[in-house]
């Protein structure tokens, strides 16, 4: 836990983080880098964002590198549309939101500081916004996202095998 607190996304977007493309060295098990992987399949990965909106946030993202939702064949659409029912089933199992904000971020001009495709799955609660986000201008989470990592991998976990 110390090191969550410690650990600033100011430092990645500085750019202290590794070469290429974070998500990449994620598939490929890279050292040195956090791996929040609750969940992956042949096509897909789902992993908790180590820079959460809100305690639960989660990315599912191609195996392989793409940049644009339109690149995904016929059978990962499929298997993605999937992949976001049951995320929202474990979520709605492990952190009871209100609500979800669900997209893309493709391009930097839209948002985009990750250049592999990736869709977000950010859970809502009411009354989230607190003091401090409004006078310091900073996130307080409630919930680290290693606890979080722990939580969902094991609702995903009892979910096996997924049937697709």
């Amino acid at each position: 836990m110390e090191y969550f607190l410690n650990f600033s996304k100011m430092d990645y977007v500085k750019g202290k983080r590794p070469d290429g493309c974070i998500l990449c060295h994620i598939i490929n098990r890279s050292p040195g880098v956090v791996d929040l992987t609750v969940y992956e399949n042949k096509f897909f990965f789902i992993v908790v964002n180590l820079y959460p909106y809100n305690p639960g946030h989660l990315m599912i993202f191609p195996r392989r590198h793409l940049i644009d939702v339109r690149e995904l064949n016929r059978e990962e659409e499929k298997m993605l549309s999937k992949l976001q029912r049951i995320t929202l089933d474990v979520l709605d199992k492990t952190h009871s939101p209100c609500g979800y904000n669900i997209g893309y971020n493709m391009g930097i001009k839209a948002g985009a500081s990750i250049d592999h495709l990736h869709l977000h799955i950010i859970p809502r609660y009411r009354n989230e916004i607190g003091i401090a986000d409004l006078v310091a201008g900073k996130r307080v989470l409630v919930e680290s996202p290693f606890k979080t990592a722990e939580r969902v991998k094991e609702a995903f976990s009892a979910l096996r095998p997924l049937k697709f």
